[in-house]
């Protein structure tokens, strides 16, 4: 078994920045890909950005250009650096780790963004 840790979320104002982090408990061995998905108030989960072990990054249409993703694997640890933030970007950001066998998700980060 596998735990996430997330940890980086928060209120902030519009404009502002946060920098999520997810801790993986234990090295896995294979192919692990990490990621970030979020789910806002009244919608479904959904794809915000991964990144496999070699660095390679997939992103939703809606986040390219904007939020970047980072690992750090002798950390076990993935990043979301999120800057110029706004209000559509409130919501429960979540970790998740898929190796060739399993998924496992982290318990998830708010993210409020308010004046």
């Amino acid at each position: 078994q596998v735990q996430l840790v997330e940890s980086g979320g928060g209120v902030v104002q519009p404009g502002g920045s946060l920098r999520l982090s997810c801790a993986a408990s234990r090295r896995l061995s294979g192919t692990v890909i990490m990621g970030w998905y979020r789910q806002a108030p009244g919608k479904q989960r959904e794809l915000v950005a991964v990144i496999g072990s070699g660095g390679a990054t997939t992103y939703a249409d809606s986040e390219k250009g904007r939020f970047a993703i980072s690992r750090d694997n002798a950390k076990l640890t993935v990043y979301r650096q999120m800057n110029s933030l706004k209000p559509k970007n409130t919501a429960v950001y979540y970790c998740k780790l898929t190796t060739a066998v399993n998924n496992y998700w982290g318990q998830g980060t708010q993210v409020t963004v308010s004046s």
